[in-house]
């Protein structure tokens, strides 16, 4: 990467809750800076950003708006953002795009359950926040406990701030920031200052949040904010390499497609090309207007015209992609279309909107031929239907809103798919593993290039990625789950691209099918404010909605009542609210997350999914007899594969290490707890401390990740034939240690390296002799010395043991699975090494594992034993 050079630009976000007066702050910061000549308002439907007819139309913010603000020596771009959950998409996006944010609350709401998600978020993303609360002009509004609600309920790191320079703090102020860094206090209490570098830094970290009080709408603490703004943030470093991340897809008025980036490095220019297509304009926007320049640097935000294929998150250049969005619709609508409507036509009409709003996730639905998408809320459906009706001049309405659900397995399974149709051939394997609520998914490779080439890993993983993996029980997009490719096979000749992307596709599914399965369905976060002789009724209602709540809040007269609940019973329940309280009460809900389904049987029934019909996900395999292709069954499929099973032999593996801890005396259960304080730079899918959890989750009932009472649903298959083994004994046991791991995993041995390496090495040498001698089988130690110029490698024996040192440009690891390969069938051999990748490959190879916390304790039983026999013998 070129040398940084730091932006004079810097991108700005608005961020609130619905009616917390975000846009009239945007408006007063824009007005007081000179940037806008008149102050315009939301209720008065001339606010500068609010420009969409249907903006002014509501009072909301639909889209994110930028303006430009010049802040003197700093040229800032400031985004407005959605307020409203129903448009919380369209907001996230935003966010990975930001150098700073400013949360604006309402000083008479406080603290909703929407900040708090925004809160999350701004975590999640790292950015460094401002907070400014609104509406302090109102006469029942109190400083004091706003400072409590914040420290409360999003951070004690927030501090208010005023108008003064820091020089000017009172020592108790300067004292309380300089506790969030180790190096501020000890400045502090030497000079009795606290520096304004280390507080811009701080800010910059995340360790402290500005907070600064006023009115918008009367213009009251505007300008201490801006001139605390301009003297509290850092500016920014760029490469002078080019980099840009796309965060939004729009259309103008005369339908010109428009790709909204930050440039993250270097500089675009008119007529440059970026994957294969041409900028035409760029264009820097303020509200309405735009300006076309020829060329925009780091930290700019752009529109460009002339990329056709570009989509949100996206990166170019130098820039990554982001991570996949955390907000997500939870209801499904039907489009319901005019009679003389063609549904094709629509439907690609219905796709471009879909590329300016991914989450509307349009789908044709083969079976009911209609189309579908998923929407946020109810106020999102009157949008969508004014958007399509002023863009396409066509009448749209909705059906009633389906759940949108989610299934998650609970137990690791192995996943194989083979494509052998003829002059075609892929097979991969897939271990398929639960995660903790709320993770996605997840997609891993652990492979040695010796099996497997790269490049055709890489394409197995990009297919896994590309493709909305359906569940088995619903037909729901699966979740909270890590797959990874363990194990894969091409031919020479006829292995192609596409062969490998149907391996995947049958590979996930028929892991799918063997695993248990649980349907997910959202949850509400739910806090409930009623008069308190109802809450008896309230808390009833909530049990029969199988939710669950905190014991009641007394506030005043009002009871507060806070909890979780299903979105499909808790959806409209705001109706009985009023009814019951005579309007006096109210619900706030935030979405939760997904959990085990509360009905999962009569979901499944009600949707009426076949799995093995679906044939657009099929579980089975193609293999290949007497010149032709041919459908194995997802059930017979492990009969039939041409690999050996990975999660079989890391089973024989474990079974075998038991046997044998079993045999030398060795408490198991001694040993697991060890396991827990062993390396912590094990990188491995199979870390050792997750062994036993593989073979409980594969054998037993989960005890980790997922809700031990959630319904879980198992296709179970009949009975498997695995190949690999003839079941013919091994003639000998090998014991394959890996010299310098063990020496560097084990503390005694670490120690003495530090100070002398031959003298560690001799030491092992001569603990592995007196080891050997006792158990009486062939042991291997190999030494790296792939650094030693022009060494040809040398193996020699030591006492009783072999010792090995690898030649130039050959690690111990590649020598070890080189052997393992070599020798895998004909000795029983067992590896000694808590290197992560090294454990993967040689369980792909049949062996054995021995972490180096295991080694170590069979040693020392070994050598326990070998003095209590010389004690034996002495009496």
């Amino acid at each position: 990467m070129k040398d940084l050079e730091k932006s004079k630009h810097l991108c700005i976000g608005l961020l609130a809750h619905v009616d917390a007066g975000k846009t009239t702050l945007s408006e007063a910061m824009l007005y007081i800076s000179g940037n806008i000549r008149t102050f315009g308002r939301v209720d008065n439907g001339d606010a500068f950003l609010d420009n969409y007819a249907l903006e002014r139309e509501r009072g909301i913010t639909i889209f994110s708006k930028q303006a430009k603000l010049n802040l003197d020596e700093i040229n800032v771009t400031l985004l407005d953002t959605p307020g409203h959950v129903d448009f919380s998409a369209e907001m996230e996006r935003t966010l990975q795009v930001l150098d700073y944010a400013i949360l604006v609350i309402s000083g008479t709401d406080g603290v909703q359950g929407h900040t708090k998600t925004l809160w999350k978020l701004l975590n999640r993303y790292q950015i460094p926040t401002f907070i400014f609360v609104n509406k302090m002009d109102r006469p029942d509004v109190d400083k004091t406990l706003i400072i409590k609600q914040l420290k409360e309920k999003l951070s004690d790191k927030c501090i208010e701030f005023d108008s003064e320079n820091s020089d000017a703090w009172s020592d108790e102020k300067k004292e309380n920031i300089s506790l969030y860094d180790e190096d501020v206090i000890e400045k502090y209490l030497e000079t009795g200052k606290v520096d304004l570098e280390d507080i811009r830094r701080m800010i910059g970290e995340r360790k402290i949040f500005p907070c600064y009080f006023g009115s918008a709408l009367k213009m009251e603490g505007i300008e201490d904010f801006i001139n605390g703004f301009k003297l509290y943030v850092n500016k920014k470093k760029y490469s002078n390499e080019f980099g840009a991340k796309v965060y939004k897809i729009a259309r103008d008025e005369q339908g010109n497609r428009l790709t909204y980036m930050k440039i993250t490095g270097g500089s675009l220019k008119v007529k440059e090309v970026i994957k294969d297509e041409k900028i035409n304009q760029i264009r820097l926007y303020s509200g309405k207007k735009y300006e076309v320049v020829s060329e925009v640097h780091s930290g700019e935000v752009c529109a460009v015209l002339g990329l056709e294929h570009t989509k949100p998150g996206q990166g170019l250049g130098i820039e990554i992609d982001s991570d996949i969005p955390v907000l997500e619709p939870i209801l499904s609508y039907k489009l319901i279309l005019p009679e003389d409507c063609n549904k094709n036509g629509m439907l690609k009409k219905m796709k471009e909107l879909e590329e300016e709003e991914p989450k509307l996730n349009v789908v044709w639905n083969e079976i009911t031929k209609e189309i579908q998408v998923q929407i946020m809320g109810e106020v999102q459906i009157d949008v969508l239907k004014h958007m399509i009706n002023e863009r396409f001049g066509i009448e749209v309405s909705f059906g009633a809103g389906n759940i949108v659900y989610k299934e998650t397995i609970s137990n690791i399974v192995e996943g194989v798919g083979h494509f052998e149709p003829l002059r075609h051939y892929a097979e991969a394997h897939f271990i398929l593993e639960p995660l903790e609520t709320g993770s996605g998914l997840q997609f891993d490779a652990n492979v040695s290039e010796d099996i497997l080439d790269r490049n055709w890993q890489r394409l197995i993983l990009t297919h896994l990625e590309e493709k909305q993996h359906k569940g088995v029980l619903t037909g729901s997009d699966i979740t909270d789950m890590k797959i990874t490719l363990v194990a894969g096979k091409a031919h020479l000749k006829h292995t192609e691209g596409g062969d490998f992307r149907q391996a995947t596709y049958r590979g996930v599914r028929q892991g799918l099918m063997e695993a248990e399965n649980i349907l997910l369905e959202p949850f509400y976060e739910f806090r409930l404010e009623i008069p308190s002789e109802n809450i008896g009724r309230a808390m009833t209602d909530i049990e029969k909605m199988f939710g669950k709540c905190n014991p009641p809040e007394i506030e005043g007269e009002v009871a507060v009542i806070t909890g979780i609940a299903p979105v499909s019973t808790l959806n409209g329940y705001q109706t009985e609210i009023t009814s019951y309280t005579k309007g006096r009460g109210r619900i706030f809900n935030v979405l939760k997350g997904y959990y085990p389904c509360h009905n999962t049987e009569e979901v499944i029934e009600n949707i009426g999914y076949d799995a093995l019909g679906d044939i657009e996900n099929p579980s089975g395999s193609v293999f290949c007899a007497h010149g032709a292709g041919y459908v194995v069954p997802w059930d017979e499929v492990k009969s039939n594969m041409h690999l050996e099973s990975v999660l079989e032999k890391s089973i024989k593996a474990k079974n075998c290490s038991e046997e044998l801890n079993s045999g030398m005396g060795i408490n198991i259960s001694e040993v697991n707890k060890s396991k827990k304080n062993s390396n912590k730079d094990n990188k491995s899918v199979y870390p050792d401390d997750e062994l036993d959890a593989i073979f409980e989750r594969t054998y037993g009932p989960i005890k980790k990740n997922v809700n031990n009472n959630a319904k879980k649903i198992i296709y179970k298959p009949k009975e498997v034939i695995y190949k690999g083994s003839s079941g013919k004994k091994k003639q000998e046991k090998y014991l394959l240690v890996d010299g310098y791991n063990i020496i560097f995993a084990w503390d005694e041995l670490k120690e003495l390296a530090m100070v002398n390496l031959d003298s560690a090495r001799d030491k092992l040498l001569d603990i592995l002799s007196n080891y050997q001698g006792f158990v009486g089988i062939k042991l291997m130690v190999v030494f790296d010395a792939y650094k030693v110029k022009g060494f040809k490698g040398e193996q020699k024996e030591y006492n009783n043991i072999s010792v090995v040192f690898t030649k130039e440009a050959q690690t111990a690891d590649a020598y070890i699975e080189r052997f393992a390969h070599d020798n895998g069938k004909k000795y029983d051999i067992t590896v000694a090494t808590s290197d992560g990748l090294e454990q993967i490959i040689i369980l792909g190879q049949g062996c054995m594992l021995m972490s180096a916390r295991e080694f170590k304790l069979e040693v020392e039983n070994v050598e326990k034993r070998i003095g209590e026999m010389l004690d034996e013998n002495r009496y």
